[in-house]
This record gives structure tokens, C-alpha cells and sequence, in this order.
């Protein structure tokens, strides 16, 4: 069953966010390229799908489930997020979502690019 949390951020636009994560890797001296380079290795679209995410102001939900090639390593990803262990988030989408939020984190911190994408 979804939380009102959790609906509230399904339905909330990739475009209307995408920014913040921007902000966050700039403010930290990091760059729109490597946020891009995180988004396009976890969820396999390529610039001018992405594009089309942005102009269509799609939505978490529909972003995540329409992902061309979600990363097989995805599923390395660990630790805590928003109080949360991303590993043990049991909604499907709810848990993408805070895998993205850990790799901007990671990116944020300073995290080596070759660490971040779990190769």
C-alpha cells in the first residue's frame, strides 16, 4: 500500500526536481554532466530520451517505470538515505528513486565517479 508520501512523490514531475540535483552536485563543485552521466547509467535513457522526460514533465513513476535498461548493479547500491536503508525499501519505485538520491548524494560528497557507477 502506497503512503500519501509516497504517491505525493510518484506523481511529483522529473523535470520539476531535476534541478535541485543539479544544485546540489554545483554547490559541491561538482557538474550537469555527472549528475547526467548518474541518470543515464541507472536508468539507461540517453540524452534525447531524457530530453523528452523533461519537456513531457514526466512524472517519478512513469520516469522509473518507462526506464529503457535500470542497471543490473543498481542493486549495489547501500547505506541510508532520508533515514531509510535503499536496500531494504520494499516499493519498487520508491526504492529507484532513493537510489538516485544516493548516487547525487555520493556525487555531492565528493565520491569518485568510477565509485559512484558500481561497475
Amino acid at each position: 500500500m502506497k503512503t500519501d508520501n509516497t504517491k505525493r512523490v510518484y506523481k511529483m514531475s522529473f523535470a520539476g526536481v531535476y534541478p535541485h540535483y543539479i544544485a546540489k552536485a554545483e554547490k559541491k563543485g561538482r557538474t550537469k554532466e555527472e549528475v547526467d552521466t548518474i541518470i543515464f547509467w541507472l536508468t539507461g535513457y540517453d540524452p534525447q530520451s531524457f530530453q523528452q522526460v523533461l519537456d513531457n514533465k514526466t512524472d517519478f513513476e512513469t520516469f522509473f517505470n518507462q526506464a529503457p535498461q535500470f542497471h543490473p548493479n543498481a542493486s549495489k547500491i547501500t547505506g541510508v538515505i532520508c533515514g531509510y536503508r535503499v536496500e531494504e525499501i520494499e516499493d519498487p519505485i520508491m526504492q529507484k528513486v532513493r537510489y538516485l538520491d544516493k548516487l547525487i548524494d555520493e556525487l555531492a560528497k565528493g565520491k569518485a565517479m568510477d565509485k559512484i557507477l558500481r561497475e
